[in-house]
């Protein structure tokens, strides 16, 4: 496989109608050109961030293929075909790849705490089909399950297909043990804790800061890659402040309900999400007062990153 994939991917929202009715095709069409404008060398439709588990059928078709029309080889696509139902994840990964998508990020099947020998089967299941890029997603703390880098390894030499894997068991030492037990075969991408991910090997970052400061977001990966940690911490520490502040005011899942707010208030509006989420309309004078404290820290931000 020729695809090399590095740097920022965000995982985009996905911009909605009034009331969470439709996909809004344009806000996402306009979303993207950012992300163009911001030089990400790449984006993640239908991740966790953009509510994949209230997409329907067809609507997961359409952002596909208006994710990888628009960006016509401007940057680099992966979409997100994780399901706890193994042919439905072999289906919606097909269907990403005959749509023309770059890569897959597959999260293992959910809520089942399924074992090695299960996840194995799964990751077989869809391999069988497809032949681009696939980026595993080790995330415990949605999936209930937590693959250790032996496991990744073992994935990597039995399917040629695997070769990434966004880590976010929040085991920062898991990036160098990944990187060993797959002989180098698989290329880490940080979920969490970006500066000392790359310190360790890691060459990406998986992050939802795209869909607000995607300029930061794109900024950070290219310091990152030249090895220049003080300047990136800089950038890490404002990200950090962000990320607790958004965790600190949202009963559920708070990166979708303020990343479509701070999106909207940079001058990108993608509408509110979808139940069961608490809608940022619905937070009242507590959203609007926390979203004015966020949008200080990324006025704040932005005006160092020329300096940087």
């Amino acid at each position: 496989m020729s695809e090399e994939f590095r740097g920022s991917y965000g995982v985009l929202v996905t911009p909605f109608t009034e009331g969470g009715k439709s996909v809004d095709v344009d806000a996402l069409k306009r979303l993207l050109d950012w992300q163009l404008a911001s030089k990400s060398p790449g984006v993640i439709m239908l991740g966790t961030t953009g509510e994949f588990l209230t997409i329907a059928d067809d609507e997961r078709r359409l952002i596909v293929d208006t994710t990888v029309k628009h960006m016509a080889g401007r940057a680099k696509v992966l979409v997100g075909t994780m399901n706890a139902y193994t042919p439905h994840a072999v289906r919606y990964s097909a269907e990403a790849q005959e749509l023309g998508a770059d890569g897959l990020m597959i999260l293992p099947p959910y809520y089942y705490t399924p074992t090695h020998d299960e996840i194995h089967g799964y990751y077989k299941a869809i391999c069988a089909k497809v032949s681009i890029p696939i980026m595993v997603y080790n995330n415990p703390f949605t999936s209930n399950v937590d693959m250790p880098a032996r496991l990744i390894g073992k994935l990597a030499r039995d399917f040629q297909q695997i070769r990434y894997i966004k880590e976010a068991s929040k085991d920062v030492a898991r990036v160098k043990d990944v990187i060993e037990e797959s002989d180098g075969l698989v290329k880490v991408f940080a979920g969490e804790r970006v500066v000392e991910s790359y310190m360790l090997g890691a060459t990406g970052y998986v992050n939802p800061y795209a869909n607000y400061i995607p300029e930061a977001s794109t900024l950070i990966c290219e310091l990152l890659a030249k090895k220049e940690y003080a300047k990136a911490e800089r950038i890490a520490s404002y990200i950090n402040r962000i990320d607790h502040t958004i965790a600190e005011g949202h009963p559920l899942y708070g990166h979708q309900c303020y990343s479509k707010a701070l999106a909207a208030a940079r001058g990108y509006p993608v509408g509110d999400v979808r139940p069961p989420i608490t809608t940022y309309a619905s937070l009242g004078a507590e959203g609007k007062s926390r979203l004015a404290t966020l949008m200080a820290m990324i006025d704040e931000l932005n005006a160092i990153l020329p300096s940087l």
